[in-house]
């Protein structure tokens, strides 16, 4: 495995070895020792996945007061993954990185807690997973608008679908006192 680091403090690139043969293909997808090696010693409590079909646009996805790191991967298909820096006093504020991972390339993103999340599906259908920190908390669930201006993100995608609840987010610049704190990075 390669680990990269990106722009944005704390987020990792991690490229894996995807073994194939006639059989099909193999990953290995999370060891923990490894990982902490790589700079990752969060602790992970729950597993999502998500089917999604091409041009659908999910997020840009946080929680507040229990905010969650990821280590995310494409499992089938392809998407264009967007992190956002939303840490108030971080020195990487309102900056974004974006990558596509693929079930072919078997990268994934790692993201620590306090940043917005999001991907669009370049493919006729994707299948994605996601390795949490912390649980899901409905009442503690915040977004940024997928096409804030201010952010200015580069998605490679016209006319996605999204979600009502996705569409109806305010701009960053308008979140002012519902944005995690640097302090609160782990």
């Amino acid at each position: 495995m390669q680990v990269n680091r990106t722009p944005l403090e704390g987020v990792i690139l991690i490229e894996t070895k995807v073994w194939r043969d006639a059989r099909g293909a193999f990953v290995e997808t999370y060891h923990q020792a490894r990982y902490q090696e790589a700079g990752i010693s969060a602790a992970f409590v729950q597993d999502n996945f998500s089917w999604s079909t091409g041009g659908v646009l999910r997020g840009l996805h946080y929680q507040l007061t229990r905010p969650q790191g990821k280590l995310v991967m494409a499992v089938e298909g392809r998407v264009f993954d967007v992190v956002v820096d939303i840490r108030k006093g971080s020195p990487t504020f309102g900056q974004w990185y974006g990558v596509e991972l693929s079930a072919e390339n078997g990268w994934q993103l790692y993201l620590p807690p306090g940043l917005a999340h999001g991907y669009c599906v370049l493919s006729e259908r994707a299948g994605f997973l996601y390795k949490c920190t912390d649980y899901y908390q409905p009442a503690d669930e915040r977004g940024i608008r997928w096409n804030d201006p201010g952010l200015a993100i580069d998605w490679p995608v016209e006319a996605p679908l999204v979600s009502p609840k996705d569409a109806a987010y305010q701009c960053l610049s308008e979140m002012e006192g519902a944005l995690p704190s640097w302090a609160q990075r782990g």
